[in-house]
């Protein structure tokens, strides 16, 4: 309708980038468009830099929403206060960070409609979510027929130049180091591309006891897995990090 409030969550990542293009082309006129982002420290610093670049392209001023029990915006603090790193429902940085900052903003603004970058490889994952989350949610990137690999080149195209962790082999443009991620293959990339993060995640889980990396079926803690040790390629990998996920 006219004059709706559009909020579109962007998450640095291309596909979001680009869900936030494709929502002010088709309903700029009409409706007031948000495009907000929910920080967290522990991205890599580049998408700062991504953000700003977004920004300037679309000609919009990105907002920020986080939450106020958590202002450093950092999901370290939040295992350390909730004793607690992932588990089978997900992780409780993406319910401090993203749903109750997104919740707090949700209470101080009339939203009519939400945008994320669900592309046309994840209509199920899409429908999943209007079912069990938000049914007003805007399939713009489906609808346009896009893919992930389609808003990167995209972004290309128009000389926005994506998040250089895309370019270290990284899946998305989560927090370096996910704790949500099981997959040996992913944490030795981490511990080749970022041992310092490595260190600091196998650190932390040893203290709170958790085991983020499964090998053969068992979980172990990330200072026990082997250097050598590989699961399913990198691409396979699927621990996004939205600001509606389920946690205990």
């Amino acid at each position: 309708m006219k004059k709706d409030t559009i909020v579109v969550w962007f998450s640095s990542g291309a596909a979001s980038a680009v869900a936030a293009m494709k929502t002010i082309e088709q309903y700029g006129d009409t409706c007031n468009i948000k495009v907000v982002n929910n920080p967290v420290v522990e991205e890599d610093l580049d998408n700062l830099r991504f953000l700003k670049d977004v920004g300037e392209w679309l000609n919009v001023d990105i907002e920020t929403s986080y939450n106020n029990k958590y202002p450093s915006c950092s999901a370290a603090d939040v295992w350390r206060k909730r004793k607690f790193m992932s588990g089978p429902k997900g992780a409780p940085c993406t319910i401090e960070l993203k749903k109750v900052a997104r919740q707090q903003f949700e209470m101080d603004n009339d939203i009519n409609w939400h945008v994320l970058g669900f592309t046309s490889e994840e209509e199920d994952r899409f429908c999943r979510f209007q079912t069990n989350e938000r049914l007003n949610t805007l399939p713009v990137l489906i609808e346009a027929g896009l893919t992930k690999s389609d808003c990167y080149r995209i972004l290309q195209d128009a000389g926005v130049k994506p998040p250089r962790i895309y370019e270290m082999g990284y899946p998305n443009a989560n927090c370096i180091g996910c704790v949500k991620a099981t997959s040996p293959t992913y944490w030795n990339h981490v511990r080749k591309m970022h041992p310092d993060v490595f260190n600091e995640r196998a650190i932390q889980s040893r203290d709170l006891g958790a085991r983020l990396v499964r090998v053969k079926g068992e979980r172990i803690f990330l200072d026990e897995l082997d250097i050598n040790a590989t699961g399913r390629p990198m691409k396979n990998l699927d621990f996004e990090c939205g600001i509606f996920c389920h946690t205990s």
